[in-house]
């Protein structure tokens, strides 16, 4: 680990112009990804800014539904009854995520902000365009098994490894940030980019830019919702494949379907075409298979996981069941 200047700050205005003005500086929040990462010399920060003080930490019912502020712990966001009441699929992400310890520690904006955990970004013996732009993608020959197979690009095949993210995008969340210029409101399905030619920007966010909250809209449906992981061990593992899947049916109909797919794509994956395709059909199992035919169209294997195709279609029909069977 490289040696690096530390700061501690209570107000997210001077958080916000610290690191603004010095472009190796990070915020600091639970640490659990970015120390792992300056450990391996793949972050390499000069200067931490120390985020905990920030008055972040609320969850708060508002008039549009439910507003989460990002030094909010994952296991708090787990457990709090108003989101196990109202988007048991955001629980049921959190819970299936890394360990209780983690959790503990983890925060909603440094969820938001993890990165891959491909292992040829992880080492920085391998070329990785996302660590050093243009020095190739060492896993594109290498063993891809967990890697992506939606949203891929020649430069890159890193998946996004965020449970969290995966129900967020279900839910149609949107990111609350600061900066120097403005505060701004970010749909999530806006927030994180496709990697393209340019894999090693992986979001929306300026440098020294402070990601507040989260807030979840309110929608009455988001209580018949569930998240499916199938990952290689039942515990601190990540998704091979992951669903969260929430719907509303009414007269024996799908009124509305929502459907975000995780461990398979280069960023949360919106399964739009799929939800389109659900709405309108009776909830049975045809037409949860369609819709997973529909989900994984344009899918690209790589030579070790070409099973997360049918694997997939496959957690996605079991999803959607489980969803149908609530109402």
């Amino acid at each position: 680990m490289q040696p690096f200047s530390y700061a501690r700050v209570d107000d997210p205005s001077v958080a916000v112009d610290q690191v603004t003005r010095q472009p190796q500086a990070k915020f600091l929040g639970g640490g659990t990804n970015l120390l792992d990462f300056m450990k391996l010399n793949v972050e390499l920060p000069t200067t931490l800014v120390d985020i905990n003080p920030l008055p972040l930490s609320k969850i708060e019912v508002i008039d549009t539904g439910v507003r989460i502020g990002a030094m909010v712990r994952n296991s708090d966001l787990a457990w709090d009854a108003t989101i196990r009441k109202l988007y048991p699929v955001l629980s049921e992400a959190l819970l299936a995520g890394a360990t209780p310890q983690v959790r503990n520690m983890a925060t909603v904006g440094g969820n938001l902000l993890q990165r891959t955990r491909c292992s040829y970004f992880r080492d920085t013996v391998w070329e990785c365009n996302k660590r050093q732009p243009g020095s190739g993608c060492a896993a594109l020959q290498g063993y891809n098994r967990s890697h992506a197979i939606l949203g891929t690009s020649d430069q890159c095949i890193a998946t996004h490894p965020s449970d969290m993210c995966a129900a967020l995008t279900a839910l149609g969340a949107v990111v609350e940030t600061q900066s120097q210029k403005a505060k701004r409101q970010i749909p999530i399905t806006e927030f994180f980019v496709a990697y393209g030619d340019e894999p090693a920007r992986e979001n929306v966010l300026e440098h020294g830019e402070l990601v507040t909250a989260v807030s979840l809209p309110d929608k009455p449906f988001f209580t018949k919702s569930h998240y499916l992981k199938v990952r290689d061990r039942a515990s601190f593992e990540f998704a091979l494949v992951s669903v969260a899947a929430a719907l509303e049916i009414k007269y024996g109909r799908i009124a509305w379907a929502r459907l975000a797919l995780g461990g398979i794509a280069t960023k949360p994956w919106r399964a739009t075409n799929a939800e389109n395709a659900l709405a309108g059909a009776r909830p049975e199992r045809a037409a949860y298979t369609a819709a997973a035919e529909i989900a994984l169209d344009g899918a690209v294997p790589q030579k070790f996981n070409a099973f997360k195709i049918e694997l997939a279609k496959r957690v996605i029909v079991r999803a959607l069941t489980a969803v149908g069977d609530m109402v």
